[in-house]
């Protein structure tokens, strides 16, 4: 328990003893010079009056060494005494106060010492200014700390540009380099990844096949990443193999369903959806058979201005279900004629309003560029794209076929 006349009395009030009232003097003096922070008081002119121990032991100066010798911008770096004549002591002046500036101080050694400042001027009665008070804060640790987030961000920041680089390495090998040229017709072909991180699922291909057919597809792989390339991949090379060795587009998704189904099932399937087609060119004709597996439909666009979608009822997704069905139809293009194959992440895209972009408007967007051709559809869906921004949250790929109109230039 406490003694008498070592606490405040019954009635609230302090003890103002002789004895306590030294101690509390003591007290105040020995906080001052010993405190956790520097204390520095300097004439008007910036000559230091008064400094504590803390601050003299943190620069390694003994009190004679700058007491009444020194200004306060003498202890600064270059840089700092020059940041300090032109702006801190200017703004001090004006303001009255000036608080968490940092600065750079020098030891007695040379070295630098990190320290976040804050001052303000003492006034008299008369309100002129009479001298400044300085407190500074040893700002080592927060400098390290600094320090180790920019070296981390650095290396976030690497770290992030070599996974950008695999990622479009990787991309460009499960897309064709260049798309093969298709006598008498026009073909064109985008890819807009959604993220600069990830592989995406969305390929496309187009190849020879006989001396007069070509085979084609587009697909969109469930997932990202890695586990999405590899049935990428996988997907792309099985149905190149199946159009080679069967002529009904058909077939070959049959056969990728089969290879999906048994590299992938369990706890872990991957399944696509695919458009698969032939086209043979006739003259200023092309007669073109496709099949599909869950994919969006295709869209036509007539040189007489109409356009319709080519639904494939009853396909479902490669790879989702062992002994998965199939349908084709045959279409034939004309000259002036198109057809669009792309990939949901166009017509799943949020724009105006942050709706979805739909196959509609799709359909609307386009049908008005009749009779047009491959390269000019491609063209008007990358304008959508970029105007969508943000909005584009998934992969989009892109494939246009077309017959000139005659008197045309032909690719």
């Amino acid at each position: 328990m406490c003694e008498a006349g070592d606490h405040p009395g019954a009635d609230g009030r302090e003890n103002s003893s002789p004895a306590f009232s030294a101690l509390l003097e003591d007290s105040a003096e020995d906080l001052y010079e010993h405190a956790p922070c520097g204390y520095l008081s300097t004439l008007l002119d910036g000559t230091i009056a008064k400094i504590n121990t803390t601050l003299l032991g943190w620069l390694g100066y003994e009190r004679a060494d700058v007491v009444g010798r020194r200004r306060f911008s003498d202890l600064l770096t270059v840089g700092g005494r020059l940041y300090h004549e032109t702006h801190f002591a200017p703004l001090l002046r004006m303001q009255g106060e000036l608080g968490g500036v940092a600065f750079e101080m020098k030891t007695a050694t040379g070295t630098r010492l990190p320290v976040l400042v804050t001052s303000t001027l003492k006034t008299g009665t008369d309100g002129q200014a009479q001298l400044i008070r300085t407190t500074v804060f040893d700002a080592s640790d927060r400098r390290a700390y600094e320090q180790e987030l920019l070296r981390a961000r650095d290396v976030a920041e690497r770290e992030r540009d070599r996974v950008q680089r695999l990622a479009r390495t990787l991309q460009q090998t499960l897309l064709p380099p260049a798309l093969s040229e298709v006598p008498g017709m026009e073909v064109a072909a985008y890819y807009h990844p959604a993220s600069a991180d990830e592989v995406g699922g969305d390929f496309y291909d187009l190849f020879p096949l006989t001396g007069d057919t070509w085979g084609f597809f587009l697909g969109d792989v469930s997932g990202k990443g890695a586990a999405a390339a590899v049935v990428t991949s996988l997907a792309r090379y099985t149905l190149r193999a199946g159009a080679v060795h069967d002529p009904d587009p058909t077939t070959a998704l049959t056969t990728l369903n089969t290879v999906l189904q048994q590299q992938f099932h369990g706890a872990d399937p991957r399944y696509c959806t695919v458009v698969h087609g032939r086209v043979r060119p006739d003259g200023d004709h092309a007669k073109i058979t496709l099949a599909g597996g869950g994919h969006p439909p295709a869209l036509l666009i007539r040189a007489d201005g109409t356009s319709t979608f080519l639904h494939l009822p009853g396909g479902q997704l490669v790879g989702a279900l062992p002994g998965a069905r199939f349908t084709a139809a045959d279409v034939h293009l004309g000259p002036g004629d198109t057809m669009l194959l792309y990939t949901d992440g166009l017509t799943e895209a949020r724009c105006s309003g942050r709706a979805r972009y739909s196959e509609e408007q799709l359909q609307e967007d386009l049908t008005g560029l009749a009779p047009t051709t491959a390269p000019a559809v491609i063209e008007a869906v990358i304008g959508l794209l970029t105007g969508f921004g943000d909005g584009v949250d998934d992969d989009t790929a892109l494939l246009a076929l077309s017959i000139p109109l005659p008197g045309s230039d032909r690719p």
